[in-house]
């Protein structure tokens, strides 16, 4: 059997998982799915946080599993924090999951790729800075039209009014990865084709910059573990 740890997006928690843990532990596996430090904090808490800090937090939860194979899983945002982690404890992981997911490259950040993008004006009209410019909050009126527009009504609303504020620093730090640490933990990536908020052009633009990942392709939007938690969780198990 073997334990997952999940970790989630920006603006989420890991209760986004629940459903996908449902199905993982009734399968015998353990699942971890913590929120990581710092969300929703104020703004000296936002400014707390880094992606380093973030990193070795999900490292120490792989070094700690007490069941074999750990699959460290990340959804959207938290594709730079398995990334990093995997540079940390590549010993204590046995594979990456990238959930629609941030799989970049050595020297790159979140920012950085945001400006390889092309424009995604519904999906940014959601986001403002907190009060003190530490964090982003969504603001937006209908996040769910972006972020789970497939997702069953009442499961899509429930989740949006869980968002919670995002530190903005992680997002500006350039990942520090190695052929000889991160590039030696097998990579699975999950394309979404109906994710409005990372396109499934920019997810296989960093299947292009990362190469190397085995490919799932879901048909979801950008929250598969309330759209598509079946699919999701079948994929998650068949690397068990």
């Amino acid at each position: 059997m073997a334990t997952f740890v999940l970790i989630h997006g920006s603006w989420h928690g890991g209760w986004c998982f629940d459903g996908l843990r449902h199905r993982l532990e009734a399968a015998g596996h353990d699942v971890i799915a913590p929120d990581l430090p710092g969300m929703g904090g104020d703004e000296a808490a936002l400014d707390a946080v880094t992606l380093d800090g973030w990193a070795e937090f999900a490292a120490g939860l792989c070094r700690s599993a007490s069941r074999r194979p750990v699959i460290l899983a990340g959804h959207s945002r938290g594709g730079l924090v398995i990334s990093q982690a995997a540079e940390k404890a590549p010993e204590a992981i046995d594979t990456l999951v990238y959930i629609c997911a941030m799989m970049l490259p050595d020297g790159m950040s979140r920012a950085q790729f945001k400006q390889l993008e092309g424009p995604n004006p519904a999906f940014d009209a959601l986001i403002s800075p907190t009060s003190g410019g530490h964090g982003t909050r969504i603001t937006g009126a209908d996040p769910a039209a972006v972020f789970a527009q497939l997702a069953p009504p009442e499961l899509a609303s429930a989740a949006m009014a869980r968002l919670v504020d995002e530190p903005h620093r992680p997002r500006s730090v350039p990942l520090q990865l190695t052929p000889e640490r991160y590039g030696r933990v097998p990579r699975v990536y999950v394309e979404c084709t109906d994710d409005r908020t990372i396109p499934l052009a920019s997810q296989r633009r960093m299947q292009h910059l990362v190469p190397g990942a085995r490919v799932e392709t879901l048909w979801a939007d950008h929250s598969p573990f309330l759209s598509r938690p079946e699919a999701l969780a079948a994929i998650l198990l068949a690397l068990a």
